[in-house]
């Protein structure tokens, strides 16, 4: 009886072609509407209670408003974090975008020498021009700075395993991945010297033997220790290593071009130019985070250890495509001619503070007579993505406080417009950071203000 019971249920279930009726036009891939139809069809049948029809198609709905919310779409970062991991890291500059647009629609040179009519070499032009900025003899790139560091590990360790690296640079990167670990993926064996806080020279001359491959160095980008601190300089480590004739390679992390004094921060972030002049003989960073361009690896240092590099498998399956080519170069060549004002990630954290009250105020005016409080804040506007860690740049906040809804409320409806808007809670108010809006952003974001404050 039982078992007739629950047939009958399943029954009342609607079918597929029914709810896709029920749905009407939906601006997804049909297939793709079809296979989420069918997964929440099965789940319910799971269940031991069946819904109303009417119930199961806004089910329905509300897992395609998600499906489409999931699709990469551009957003209004009003968090005060310039590189923003979660965000997409820093947006690429203006000319960037056309320059893709462009190579993107069409045919392009990427292995074609037009003098020649042969094929070229990919990314010639790239390479060249990094290899001016940052004063150095060779240079490449890759998918992301921790496949640099990958490449250039296996590299070293072919007949030596040993890496030595202090353990007060075993950092942890994003998504809870540690270099430890990504060392050893490369199959190297770790020689960890030192303590948490204080390592020496002495630590490492001590550790060098028959199976060392490298000396690697960690660069504290993400992070910042202070006290009772010890750890030798590039300069200090670069000439043990030349003494010894072990390589010394130093992963930098923040893609630094410019002494950042020059953009108001109070403290020095060291450039690959600097680190290379050092004494080291390769430097790896990342392409996506003060560079501001796209996600890459850049490794640059001694033409014959770069050369060696390319050489590697390995290196065929980390390489990078037509489109991270093209930003790149594009990016390379504004830090080349020293247009900071149009490289995002830089032009962001040098916006006075005068400038974001005044556009702040203007908002605001706007913004009377809504059923939602809105205040002018201090606001502290950070580097963010692993980059200039004690870095604080005053900013200024709007700060909302919504009547007719919660903050979460006003928060989660504010990433569902469109474009979706992302804040923060502080304080008991919603905030929006003027430092990472960008002007041509604050008639979108006052339209959002409007809806959201008047709809609920």
């Amino acid at each position: 009886m039982h078992d007739k019971v629950k047939a009958r249920n399943r029954r009342a279930i609607p079918a597929v072609s029914t709810i896709l009726d029920s749905l009407g036009q939906v601006d997804l891939p049909r297939p793709l509407i079809v296979d989420l139809v069918r997964r929440e069809l099965a789940q319910i049948r799971r269940g031991k209670k069946i819904p109303e029809s009417r119930t199961i198609v806004d089910l329905v709905r509300a897992k395609i408003e998600e499906l489409r919310a999931s699709r990469v779409q551009p957003v209004i970062n009003g968090t005060g974090i310039v590189v923003h991991t979660n965000l997409g890291r820093s947006p690429l500059p203006q000319g960037a975008g056309e320059v893709l647009r462009n190579v993107a629609s069409a045919y392009n040179n990427i292995e074609l020498d037009l003098a020649s009519g042969d094929r070229g070499d990919r990314g010639a032009y790239l390479e060249r021009a990094l290899a001016v900025l940052c004063q150095a003899e060779g240079t490449t790139v890759v998918n992301n700075c921790a496949a640099a560091l990958v490449l250039i590990v296996r590299y070293f360790i072919r007949d030596k395993n040993e890496v030595i690296i202090s353990r007060g640079e075993l950092v942890q990167i994003g998504g809870g991945f540690r270099i430890g670990e990504i060392l050893e993926t490369s199959g190297a064996t770790l020689h960890e010297v030192g303590a948490t806080n204080k390592t020496t020279l002495a630590d490492y001359a001590r550790a060098i033997g028959k199976q060392t491959a490298l000396i690697l160095k960690v660069h504290r980008s993400n992070f910042s220790m202070t006290g009772f601190v010890e750890s030798p300089s590039t300069v200090e480590l670069a000439a043990l290593a030349h003494k010894k004739r072990v390589p010394f390679v130093e992963d930098l992390g923040s893609g630094a071009m410019i002494a950042t004094e020059q953009i108001g921060l109070h403290y020095h972030e060291p450039t690959p130019a600097e680190i290379l002049k050092a004494g080291a003989d390769l430097v790896c960073f990342s392409g996506d985070k003060l560079f501001s361009g796209p996600q890459a690896g850049i490794i640059v240092g001694k033409k014959r250890f770069i050369e060696a590099l390319k050489r590697e498998p390995l290196f065929r399956a980390l390489r990078c495509d037509k489109l991270t080519f093209a930003a790149l170069q594009t990016t390379v060549d504004l830090h080349l001619n020293q247009v900071t004002s149009e490289v995002p990630a830089l032009a962001l954290l040098q916006i006075p503070k005068d400038e974001l009250r005044a556009r702040a105020a203007a908002i605001v005016t706007r913004l009377q007579g809504l059923p939602v409080k809105i205040t002018i804040g201090a606001g502290t506007g950070k580097a963010g993505g692993g980059t200039l860690p004690k870095s604080i740049v005053p900013s200024i906040t709007m700060d909302f406080l919504p009547e007719n809804s919660s903050l979460e409320e006003f928060s989660r409806a504010l990433r569902r417009s469109t474009p979706p808007i992302i804040g923060y809670i502080s304080d008991r108010r919603f905030k929006l950071d003027l430092r990472t809006i960008f002007p041509h952003q604050d008639d979108l974001v006052v339209d959002a203000i409007r809806t959201v404050a008047t709809t609920r």
